[in-house]
């Protein structure tokens, strides 16, 4: 017999919606890739630690550790500590760091894991700073605590630097100042500000083609110092053009939750292996990560129609995750978690699983049936039924 409840719709009223029963798909054991693919992943909150979740911040370890090891198992990468994770939006700089260490730390376990940590700013009291040597100290201070755990850089953009910068040469003085000091090289983070709002005009200007120029100056100017950049502009045309001008060599790292499946694929544009497809650092790779390591794998078979055949109906669910207000994300990468299995409530850090309405959640169940991804069918729909229970809906 088919799995079924009863749903909100669009107009206010519930119906019967009968899930589709068909299975997950798996990738294959050892799978490779030809392309390099992050997760930005997300954390999971204490819900029985004693503080105010407004104001403070509790992690459930275990469960966020063994989410990171999941995303390992999977082949895929981990982008930790960024806005996925809220950071900045909840998850403090201190409880960062020690993110990143655990994470560093489960990545010792497990043969060629990748993960690059995000590095930022957002420990300054923003209202106290006042120059751009101010955000110089900063990025200084969260560079030196990773890299002496030996991690890798993702440098996320400042909101200090977007409210006291003066031109693009104020954004050309700090990262000159930060990638002349890498030892490593480290991935650049071009954040829009449909996810933030707070990073309107980044690069010292909000006309999106004069930004680019800045950003790649910097990039041209230190391209020993430049792995990539992850740009989430949700234009793909924008990303492609910044791909095809980026020095050889140089990866970008697709931030598009909207067009993934189109820019990792490529267009094969190019002498240069990196200026016709994108790599991956995506926060909706946490939410569908089976999905994406199959389809990844198919790739790097040579089987492009499995990639898309895999992904395809993905982009439907994380275009609705990613609807605006953007920044509110996070909430449906949560939702997916609880719904899969992965953490035993849907609580966030800083309360944000009031963030989506009912209506949100009820489409967004309909899109992960669609697309394949429930994991545990009968567990999803007992765990949807308790949030509309919650929202007293019975039934």
């Amino acid at each position: 017999m088919a799995l079924s409840l009863n749903l909100p719709t669009a107009g206010g009223t519930l119906a019967p919606y009968a899930l589709r029963g068909t299975a997950p798909v798996k990738p294959d054991a050892g799978v490779k890739f030809n392309r390099i693919a992050y997760s930005a992943a997300h954390v999971v909150a204490d819900p029985m630690a004693a503080i105010d979740p407004w104001l403070q911040c509790a992690v459930d370890w275990d469960t966020t550790i063994a989410y990171r090891r999941h995303l390992f198992s999977l082949g895929l990468g981990v982008a930790e500590a960024m806005d996925t994770a809220q950071r900045g939006m909840g998850l403090d700089w201190p409880t960062s760091l020690e993110l990143i260490r655990r994470s560093l730390d489960a990545a010792k376990d497990v043969p060629g894991a990748l993960v690059a940590s995000g590095c930022g700013t957002d420990h300054l009291d923003i209202d106290s700073v006042k120059s751009v040597d101010d955000v110089i100290r900063g990025y200084e201070e969260q560079m030196a605590a990773i890299e002496a755990l030996g991690g890798k850089l993702i440098v996320m953009a400042s909101r200090a630097l977007a409210r006291v910068a003066k031109s693009p040469a104020d954004y050309e003085r700090v990262y000159d100042r930060i990638l002349s000091q890498a030892k490593q090289p480290v991935v650049l983070h071009w954040l829009g500000d449909m996810f933030d709002p707070a990073l309107a005009g980044y690069w010292g200007t909000k006309n999106v083609d004069a930004a680019m120029d800045t950003a790649l100056g910097i990039i041209a100017a230190h391209p020993d110092k430049v792995d990539g950049i992850k740009i989430s502009l949700l234009d793909k045309d924008k990303e492609i053009a910044m791909r095809r001008r980026l020095p050889p060599g140089v990866r970008m790292y697709t931030g598009d939750d909207f067009n993934y499946a189109e820019l990792i694929a490529g267009d094969g544009f190019g002498s240069e292996p990196t200026h016709g497809k994108s790599d991956a650092l995506l926060g909706i790779f946490d939410a569908i990560a089976p999905a994406a390591s199959a389809a990844l794998g198919a790739l790097a078979q040579g089987d492009e129609k499995k990639f898309h055949d895999i992904l395809g109906p993905t982009v439907p669910l994380s275009r609705h995750i990613f609807a605006a207000p953007t920044r509110f994300y996070k909430t449906g990468v949560v939702f997916m978690a609880w719904l899969n299995g992965h953490q035993k409530h849907f609580t966030m850090v800083g309360g944000q699983q009031s963030t989506r309405s009912l209506q949100h959640f009820a489409e967004l169940f309909r899109l992960a049936d669609a697309a394949n991804l429930l994991e545990q069918p009968e567990l999803a729909v007992q765990r949807m039924k308790t949030l509309l229970a919650l929202h007293g809906v019975e039934g």
